[in-house]
């Protein structure tokens, strides 16, 4: 292997990637800071080298071919894995804080107000974290500078360390207000679409009502038109307007806690449903000991938090449809 990938080689691969990403030889030699002929000589020594065309060139364009696709593929995958591990190496531990992104609600509703017991217990490990819900893998976390991250979604993380820390149950919940404004609500089917307050967004890639949709599944009833009801991008906000009368939530088990025991917000009908999601830590699989002591403490909280919790679950039966 070691003879294959001979100095030479690999100048031509890193000359291909970038004429294949970028479909022009001039565009790629501005890219690498050589000249447009060295990069058209080096993709050509390339497929000498390989015995097969990697290139189409028309008078206008360059045209990958099926073994220039298939190679260009495997090409920019290994890159960005090297790229990735050396910046990993390269960023020794030292005392900067650990940027940790996370789910907007979970950070206002769940993590925040536990914060301070972190510091506490390690007054020497800084902590920021920033509010974003967008998808990850470890080559966005690298670079986009995280180290870790808590995502609300279904877990599949297939390059990274993913750990999940709790799990999440849907609870239709609405003010005593809008109750008392609508007594004919006794059970599921009494829900109309009009009613209905949705995470239109409950996680990235999540289909739109998809977590309405689901609640109405486990709950064996069929779900009203879901066209209709206020539509916001973050459960908090969804949250807030169940608070303020404007119809049903389905509230997350993490996050609708003190607005239960503050009487802002009522369950209905009795029943909970486990969501298709859960609250996951996100890291390299090579964690360092400053991470991990995040991740334990996370876990921590989540242990302590479901014994709050446990009281109001055991009061709501588990609806799953079988």
């Amino acid at each position: 292997m070691t003879r294959l990938l001979s100095p030479s080689l690999l100048s031509w691969l890193r000359c291909f990637d970038a004429t294949a990403r970028h479909g022009s030889f001039t565009r790629a030699a501005d890219d690498l800071f050589v000249t447009q002929g060295a990069v058209s000589q080096q993709v050509k020594q390339l497929e000498q080298w390989l015995d097969k065309p990697l290139l189409l060139r028309t008078p206008r364009s360059l045209v990958l071919t099926p073994e220039g696709k298939w190679l260009s593929v495997v090409l920019r995958e290994s890159l960005q894995a090297l790229e990735s591990t050396l910046i990993e190496l390269r960023h020794t531990p030292d005392e900067r804080p650990i940027t940790m992104s996370c789910s907007p609600s979970f950070a206002m509703g769940w993590l925040t107000p536990r914060l301070g017991t972190f510091f506490q217990k390690y007054p020497q490990i800084g902590l920021r974290v920033q509010a974003e819900f967008h998808a990850l893998d470890r080559s966005r976390m690298v670079n986009d500078g995280l180290e870790a991250a808590v995502r609300f979604d279904p877990g599949n993380y297939p390059d990274l360390h993913a750990q999940e820390i709790l799990e999440e149950w849907l609870v239709p919940v609405a003010s005593p207000a809008f109750l008392a404004r609508n007594p004919q609500l006794q059970s599921p089917g009494d829900l109309q679409g009009s009613m209905l307050l949705h995470d239109f967004s409950p996680w990235d890639g999540a289909a739109v009502h998809q977590e309405w949709a689901h609640w109405f599944e486990q709950m064996g009833v069929p779900a009203p038109d879901m066209g209709q009801g206020g539509n916001y991008n973050l459960s908090m906000l969804v949250q807030n307007a169940a608070c303020t009368g404007q119809g049903v939530a389905l509230g997350h088990s993490a996050l609708i806690l003190d607005d239960l025991a503050a009487g802002r917000l009522v369950p209905l009908f009795g029943h909970r449903v486990r969501a298709q999601a859960s609250y996951f830590f996100v890291c390299a699989q090579s964690r360092s000991d400053r991470l991990a002591k995040v991740e334990q403490w996370l876990l921590e909280q989540a242990q302590v938090f479901r014994s709050q919790w446990q009281p109001l679950l055991d009061g709501l039966a588990v609806a799953e449809r079988r």
